[in-house]
């Protein structure tokens, strides 16, 4: 099984820049035509969060005309800079399955892997957050198949990550998520977006992981004393990857032009 990961992609109205600098538009476009060329072909893209900057519907409409580009399936789940009403009214539930009390939370069954989308959210604020009743929904989820290989999926990681922005914003309630992830040793990754960078921590049994954007860098600063900043980079995603030996193989993906191939062989 093969899936594909776009997080943070920021997309403002046709024509503009995301904050007058970042052409996240054409960012996505690249990656659509890459991820489009791959082979074997991808099973699903999970898109985590930040599908537009400010939420308006213009954004999400811009961000699906180019998403309905992808050759396979793809599902999203909001982001703290998304508006859940525009994402619903947009997607539907060919990407969005399903509302719970307010929130975007599904399963994608069918596949080697399953796959919880959870809606981490808060309103009108930053940070992410998972209340008792989307954790609750979460443990009942998991306990009707706790011996398939699991994966969820949601926009904030419940893990400070050395991101001064990022881990400004906090996490409520992740305590209380490790305690259930910790009971089911069938979860195979969280993956999640929100910081703009490749990254890993093992927590509560498994494995927490989250992708980069898709051309906007957030400056790593472990002394956390810097300025929140941003770069332009190529755009990327991440593919995960199950093996028929079950072991999920994540790769980081660069959709820029490369040099090559050049073949040991020759040289």
């Amino acid at each position: 099984m093969l899936i594909v990961q776009i997080s943070d992609i920021h997309i403002v109205e046709k024509g503009k820049l995301t904050l007058g600098i970042a052409p996240m538009a054409r960012n996505l476009e690249i990656c659509i035509d890459h991820i489009n060329q791959l082979t074997p072909k991808p099973d699903i893209v999970l898109v985590t969060g930040d599908i537009s900057d400010t939420g308006a519907i213009e954004e999400v409409e811009h961000a699906a005309s180019l998403l309905r580009n992808l050759q396979c399936p793809f599902y999203v789940i909001p982001g703290n800079h998304d508006d859940l009403s525009s994402l619903w009214s947009v997607f539907g539930k060919n990407a969005c399955p399903s509302r719970i009390d307010q929130s975007i939370n599904y399963v994608i069954e069918g596949f080697d892997v399953r796959l919880i989308g959870m809606d981490s959210t808060i309103s009108d604020a930053p940070g992410g957050e998972l209340c008792q009743t989307r954790l609750a929904w979460l443990d009942d989820r998991l306990s009707e198949a706790n011996n398939q290989p699991t994966i969820i999926f949601m926009h904030h990681p419940p893990v400070k990550f050395s991101v001064l922005e990022s881990d400004e914003d906090g996490f409520i309630g992740a305590d209380a998520l490790g305690k259930i992830v910790e009971k089911y040793s069938n979860i195979e990754r969280l993956i999640c977006g929100h910081i703009h960078l490749p990254a890993l921590a093992r927590w509560h049994g498994t494995i927490v992981s989250t992708a980069p954007s898709t051309g906007m860098k957030l400056g790593l600063d472990l002394s956390m004393t810097k300025e929140s900043e941003f770069f332009l980079e190529a755009p990327g995603y991440q593919l995960h990857y199950w093996t028929p030996h079950q072991n999920l193989i994540t790769h980081t993906v660069k959709a820029g032009k490369v040099n090559g191939p050049y073949f040991f062989e020759e040289q």
